[in-house]
């Protein structure tokens, strides 16, 4: 028996749990898997946006605007940590998960449910640390199952569409937000229906691609669980994959740039623009961004399948973020905020799709897809996270907004810069 022979049976051919996909995902399963998204960012970014700052706010009553900012600031902050560590241990779970409804479905359905009723939960709470206590819970339930759905991507979505079907798990980004400010500021207005009626919608949603094939693992597969094996798991030498370091540190700047650039626009509306419709103007807000993150996402994405191409797409839209938080930072006026509304949705648009499908392009192992894009999502949720915490203290050091935008930019050139370090995708 010959050398390769011997390999050969030492290492079976990887079956379709494990190998790498090669047939196109249908219409059926994109619009189940936008569906699943929709909810998702509808329950995570209304509260963010919204439903947190007011529920702080209201329970404060602060004299200085500033300590309410720095309260929603920490509460993020705090649940930063909680995401570092849910992330990628999640998405290790999931990958070693033996069901026979495969290794990511029961984790969609259990982080749904987890995050539904942590959401239904929060809406009650009185005091500033229950409400704290409360988000984190509803945000380590929202990497459970964020983790192995973005994780099914690598798992069933060949190369050449993973651009395009990474724009339908953004475009809904979009979408959720002003779907979700809309029905808690003027169909079901109130903290507690609010919530609840996220949670619902969230469930709701996310039923359709429950009843997508999730190909299990062989017997033979079944890589045995052990608590040191999974935390060993979750370092990757970037000096061993420079790619993967490269690609994880443009989405942190970017995203970073990303939260400065929209995490505390309610607060800036308020108090830095003294806008007496601060609510609805965010709203008008958040539907310009709305429609260039979903025209960038598809567009875009699908450009970048067919030219074959990702880092240039990736830079483009850093740079499209950067400048649209100068101006933020330039020109502090309505009109401008409106203009850098579209220019970041441009940019975070292409960036969502496009760095998606670079990130699943990077991935060390076929066999540890769910972790190793866990640790990419911290990338994307810590940020959204921290960046509350970090404007707040800009603002407190400054009084002002300015020193948060020019942040923005300087973190989303710094995100554009370092993807073209990446060498082993175009």
């Amino acid at each position: 028996m010959t050398n390769l022979d011997a390999a050969s049976e030492a290492s079976p051919a990887p079956t379709a749990a494990l190998g790498e996909p090669t047939r196109r995902v249908g219409v059926g399963w994109i619009a189940a898997f936008a569906t699943v998204w929709f909810g998702i960012w509808m329950a995570q970014l209304t509260p963010v946006q919204l439903l947190l700052p007011a529920q702080i706010d209201a329970q404060l009553h602060p004299d200085d605007w500033v300590d309410s900012v720095m309260a929603f600031g920490i509460i993020s902050g705090i649940t930063a940590l909680f995401v570092i560590v849910a992330y990628p241990l999640t998405g290790a779970l999931s990958d070693r998960t033996a069901s026979r409804w495969g290794r990511r479905r029961p984790w969609i359905a259990g982080g749904a449910i987890a995050f539904a009723l942590s959401l239904v939960v929060l809406g009650f709470q009185t005091e500033v640390w229950a409400i704290g206590l409360a988000w984190v819970v509803a945000s380590i339930a929202f990497c459970v199952m964020t983790a192995a759905l973005t994780a099914t991507i690598s798992d069933q979505v060949p190369v050449g569409q993973r651009g395009f079907v990474s724009g339908w798990m953004s475009a809904p980004q979009a979408v959720g937000i002003i779907v979700g400010l809309v029905v808690v500021t003027m169909l079901v207005p109130g903290t507690v229906a609010g919530y609840a009626v996220l949670a619902v919608a969230l469930v709701v949603l996310a039923l359709p691609f429950l009843r997508v094939h999730d190909e299990p693992l062989a017997p033979g597969e079944r890589a045995r669980v052990t608590a040191r094996g999974v935390i060993a798991s979750l370092w990757i030498s970037p000096r061993r994959y420079p790619d993967f370091g490269w690609t994880l540190t443009s989405r942190v700047l970017v995203s970073v740039g990303n939260a400065l650039g929209t995490s505390l626009l309610l607060y800036f509306l308020m108090f830095g623009l003294g806008d007496e419709n601060a609510e609805e103007d965010l709203i008008i807000l958040t539907l310009i961004y709305m429609v260039f993150v979903i025209l960038a996402s598809l567009l875009l994405g699908k450009l970048s399948d067919r030219l074959g191409r990702r880092r240039v797409f990736v830079f483009v839209a850093g740079g499209l973020q950067a400048l649209a938080a100068l101006l933020l930072a330039l020109v502090p006026d309505l009109t401008v905020a409106m203009i850098g509304a579209g220019l970041l949705g441009l940019g975070y648009g292409c960036f969502l799709s496009v760095d998606q499908a670079l990130a699943t392009q990077v991935l060390p192992d076929p066999g540890a897809r769910g972790k190793d894009l866990g640790i990419m999502n911290i990338a994307s949720a810590v940020p959204q996270s921290l960046g509350p915490l970090l404007g707040a203290l800009a603002v407190l050091a400054t009084g002002s907004f300015t020193l948060v935008f020019v942040l923005s930019a300087l973190c989303a050139l710094g995100g554009a810069l370092a993807v073209m370090r990446v060498r082993s995708v175009r």
